[in-house]
């Protein structure tokens, strides 16, 4: 009985108790060419820039001296919407640029009043505020300033985060760590090295796996998100056991079961 007990308890503790190397970001996971404190680390793309795709959400409005004609290329109430803007980012609950924005349809066309339909995909917000300001200057012979970025960083969370749902970055940039802390810590159960990034390409989807345990994510690819991105973060098998949170919640799942045997064997035994 003993012997058994023994090897309950080694059990219970081997399969509850989670390693930091399971838990902790950025390690320095040796490879080909590990990644050093202090060592400088390239973006994997210099000169990313992000192509906007259909369904995004742009922000365009307009500069003038004369703010009276401008606002014919408006839809109204639009600009009531930006000056009631908030700063910072948000979960989803109001998307401000859902009402004052352009969506870009699956074709790749924003409609624009006046200014009818121009194609925005497949551009990079310079090269789409270049080709909205060479349509308005067909009204206009004096200065008109035209302003385009999108319309924050849209993506979903699902799994192992403690906020789950779309989710709001309002900038043109964002890393993987700033979606992850405005999703909130993912839980101490989580499998970080194999976050799902379901990411959106011309005519399709694609599935990435990333590791955020190790250092090497810095230099990748997928360190940016981009908008209409997915990640899933996925339980580790040890919840099948038992939480493993701490060492209390170990022991106490490991109490529970000698309990369970030692009653058990007096029963089988006569002692009871």
């Amino acid at each position: 009985m003993i012997r058994l007990i023994t090897i309950v308890l080694f059990s219970v503790w081997f399969t509850s108790c989670i390693s930091n190397k399971r838990i902790n970001y950025l390690q320095n996971i040796k490879g080909n060419e590990p990644i050093e404190l202090d060592e400088f680390i390239p973006y994997a793309e210099v000169d990313y820039e992000y192509v906007l795709q259909p369904f995004d959400i742009v922000d365009i409005d307009f500069a003038s001296p004369n703010q009276e004609l401008l606002a014919a290329f408006e839809y109204q109430g639009a600009a009531a919407v930006r000056g009631g803007r908030a700063g910072g980012g948000g979960g989803g609950a109001m998307d401000i640029f859902y009402f004052s924005g352009y969506s870009i349809d699956k074709d790749g066309f924003v409609r624009m009043p006046v200014l009818g339909q121009i194609k925005l995909a497949g551009l990079t917000e310079e090269m789409a505020r270049d080709k909205v300001q060479e349509a308005i200057n067909t009204y206009f012979k004096e200065d008109v300033s035209v302003r385009l970025r999108i319309g924050g960083i849209r993506f979903t969370t699902l799994g192992e985060f403690q906020s789950v749902g779309p989710k709001v970055i309002l900038k043109n940039r964002a890393t993987i760590f700033d979606a992850i802390s405005l999703a909130g810590e993912s839980n101490i159960l989580a499998r970080k090295n194999e976050l799902f990034l379901i990411r959106q390409y011309d005519g399709g989807m694609k599935i990435h796996q990333i590791n955020l345990n190790d250092r090497q994510l810095l230099a990748s690819p997928y360190f940016f998100i981009q908008p209409n991105d997915v990640l899933y973060l996925q339980p580790m098998q040890i919840r099948q056991v038992g939480s493993g949170e701490n060492i209390s919640s170990s022991l106490q799942l490991g109490i529970s079961i000698i309990t369970a045997m030692m009653f058990i064997y007096g029963i089988t035994s006569g002692i009871f």
